[in-house]
């Protein structure tokens, strides 16, 4: 009966490690509102993530984001830390919805969306960035 058992659980831990959840994190929409609430507590510790072209990004941003257009990103993952938060966002959220979906799955532990994009966080009046970075 021991040895079955340590089998179940061999192949069971082997089915979690190749599954990918083991390895999954979170991803989750928020509203403006959150995100700037998110931005407030978490600072520095908080990466924002500007996935649009850079043409978007001169036009208005937000302050500290690294830009890295969607196109770019599986070549410069890399570039984006696992050890903190991820704000993540475009100019609706559906390229930054995308994203996020793709660093969960690939492990990185806390990554937000912005619902709504940067245009929704302009309509509620939080700041921006305009002009060349």
């Amino acid at each position: 009966m021991m040895k079955t058992t340590g089998k179940v659980f061999c192949l069971l831990l082997i089915a979690v490690l190749f599954s990918g959840s083991a390895l999954a994190g979170t991803a989750r929409n928020i509203s403006a509102d959150d995100a700037y609430k998110l931005l407030q507590e978490k600072g520095e510790s908080l990466f924002l993530l500007d996935v649009r072209t850079p043409g978007e990004f001169r036009e208005l941003r937000l302050d500290g984001a690294k830009l890295i257009p969607i196109g770019q990103l599986l070549k410069r993952v890399n570039e984006i830390p696992k050890d903190k938060a991820l704000l993540v966002y475009c100019a609706v959220g559906s390229r930054s919805s995308q994203v996020v979906g793709y660093l969960a799955r690939v492990g990185y532990p806390e990554v937000y969306n912005l619902y709504g994009g940067i245009y929704a966080w302009k309509r509620k009046g939080y700041p921006i960035i305009t002009g060349l970075p």
